[in-house]
């Protein structure tokens, strides 16, 4: 009576067992009958015991099992007296049966149809004694899957996000969504979940499918979501969980970013602008309206839009929107940086010495600019400027500017200042400490730089034999040294493209002879006292000589040696003359 009619899940909820299937909540409440229950897994060996007493004056054995109409079917007998096993003739059961001295009964290759009421049977003479066993058989379901996903889901559409499938199972178990790890439960509109679950007819086994639909909304990127199956096994209740699925979630964009490249604030004349708009929906949006400064209609294009060679006058707002909302827009404030300089004057330019020279280097920039002055390569400190040019004042000079925060714009000008000056001429003379010679010298000053000649003023004789000085700054300088035995006039001639240029200067002799009288006498007084010197020291040797022929002719008579003596005398005489 519990389970007819509409009503038959009443009692049962009453009961706390509605969602179980039919054969589980079978087995819980024949469990609580306290009938006797064997579980086993699928394809294990059922191993049922007799539960009896062996009696001593038993006949023989046997086991049924009873069909759901509650008619017996006998399955196997043992005699106790024969010790023979025969085994009845029901097709399910061949080859599958074993039975055991103690009238255990052992059913391999443990299937669902084998869910049956068992009874042993121990027959005497007088009496039949039973007992019944239930068998129940538990088959775990394979590990879920998620299939028949969504490629994506949309934000604020309720759309099927998969199947979660789990199959060969016995009993049937129940599917569990989770998103993040945390349950899902049905709510209307957001999530519905359509379970339903198939029996194959053959092997009796279930197949679970659970559809879940959802929708999604922003927080769901990059949400795993996953499903389970739980079941009851030999040993209770487990569960089993499926890989996690992350899927792409489409929203519309509600923001547009525009970017400039290369950075905004870095682009000079001459470069390339690539305009970037961007929106924050998934997928992004693929074309764009561009408006230019000046231009009230936008430009259609991809998310990209390029100037090429952009000018000063390119310099103003820029702005970008989606083309079905034209409401969501970005715009950017864009300067192309520019830098100008002005130098004058500017080139080669000639002036004479003495002569003024202003020089201006003007500066037109985006903003301020660093300028510097480099004159031959050296920094100056300050700008250029000739009141009074002079010879040292001629050089390359450069100004260079540039914008330090914009790289690479920079821009130079040079001068090339040349200073030219008339042959200009001093002449001085300096005497050797010794009186001997005398150093002329002829400074010039001068550009291009004048060549120097020296004459000897009426003889016109040209003197080559000079040394000159390095040409710095328009001077240098040639010297000669002379020693004249009369006086004499040397003349120096400077001369270059502008000018020649004559100067003398008289050489007196003088002076040199008188120190070349004092310096004869000082020699010859040298040469006299070397001779004094010279006939002493004869002197000297002389008479030392002369002792050494005295002590000779002493040894000699010693000796007896007379006609050695004579010798040595004439010898001596010799040596004296």
């Amino acid at each position: 009576f519990l389970f007819k009619g509409k009503g038959k899940c009443s009692l049962l909820k009453h009961l706390k067992f509605c969602s179980l299937s039919l054969p589980l909540f079978f087995f819980f409440f024949l469990k609580g009958l306290g009938w006797y229950t064997v579980n086993s897994a699928y394809g294990d060996t059922i191993i049922i015991p007799c539960r009896l007493d062996v009696p001593q004056n038993l006949m023989f054995g046997k086991w049924k099992y009873e069909k759901p109409d509650g008619s017996p079917v006998f399955i196997a007998f043992r005699s106790s007296t024969k010790k023979s096993v025969q085994y009845d003739d029901v097709p399910e059961y061949k080859d599958r049966l074993s039975l055991s001295e103690n009238y255990t009964l052992s059913i391999s290759n443990a299937r669902i149809s084998d869910e049956k009421r068992f009874v042993c049977m121990l027959v005497t003479e007088d009496n039949v004694f039973e007992a019944p066993t239930i068998v129940k058989v538990f088959k775990q379901p394979s590990k879920p899957e998620i299939v028949s996903k969504a490629l994506f889901l949309e934000t604020e559409q309720l759309k099927k996000l998969g199947d979660c499938i789990s199959e060969d199972s016995y009993p049937d178990g129940n599917i569990t969504w989770y998103r993040n790890g945390k349950v899902l439960h049905p709510l209307e509109g957001a999530v519905v979940i359509i379970f339903k679950k198939e029996m194959d007819p053959v092997t009796q086994l279930y197949t679970m499918t659970s559809t879940l639909e959802y929708k999604t909304t922003k927080a769901d990127i990059q949400m795993p979501f996953t499903c389970s199956v739980t079941y009851y096994g030999p040993s209770g209740q487990k569960t089993i969980h499926s890989e996690q699925a992350v899927f792409d979630i489409y929203y519309p964009t509600e923001q547009v970013t525009i970017q400039v490249l290369p950075p905004k604030n870095a682009i000079k004349e001459g470069d390339n602008i690539t305009l970037k708009c961007l929106g924050n929906g998934n997928p992004p949006p693929e074309e764009f309206l561009f408006y230019l400064p000046g231009q009230p209609e936008g430009i259609r294009s991809s998310n990209t839009y390029t100037l090429t060679d952009v000018r000063r006058n390119a310099t103003g707002d820029y702005k970008c929107s989606l083309i079905d909302k034209k409401s969501m827009i970005a715009s950017t404030a864009i300067t192309v940086h520019y830098l100008d300089l002005s130098l004058n004057p500017s080139g080669e330019v000639t002036r004479q010495i003495g002569d003024a020279l202003p020089v201006s280097c003007t500066i037109s920039a985006s903003r301020n600019a660093t300028v510097v002055w480099m004159k031959d390569n050296i920094r100056l400190r300050s700008s250029p400027s000739f009141s009074s040019l002079h010879y040292q004042d001629a050089g390359n000079y450069v100004c260079e500017t540039a914008l330090q925060e914009v790289e690479g714009l920079k821009k130079r000008e040079s001068l090339t200042l040349i200073v030219e000056g008339k042959p200009q001429i001093k002449m001085t003379k300096k005497t050797d400490p010794s009186g001997l010679s005398k150093t002329i010298i002829c400074h010039v000053e001068g550009f291009p730089k004048p060549a120097i000649q020296w004459t000897i003023t009426g003889s016109g004789s040209v003197i080559n034999q000079t040394e000159e000085s390095p040409y710095i700054n328009g001077r240098y300088y040639s010297k000669i040294i002379i020693s004249p035995e009369e006086n004499v006039t040397l003349t120096c001639t400077a001369e270059n493209q502008l000018e020649r240029t004559v100067n003398s200067l008289n050489v007196s002799a003088n002076e040199n002879r008188e120190k070349v009288n004092d310096q004869a006498k000082l020699i010859v007084g040298i040469v006299v006292g070397l001779l004094l010197a010279a006939l002493v020291a004869g002197v000297v040797y002389w008479l030392y000589m002369k002792k050494s022929k005295t002590a000779s002719k002493h040894v000699n008579k010693d000796l007896g040696n007379m006609e050695e003596n004579k010798k040595l005398e004439e010898n001596n005489h010799k040596t004296e003359a």
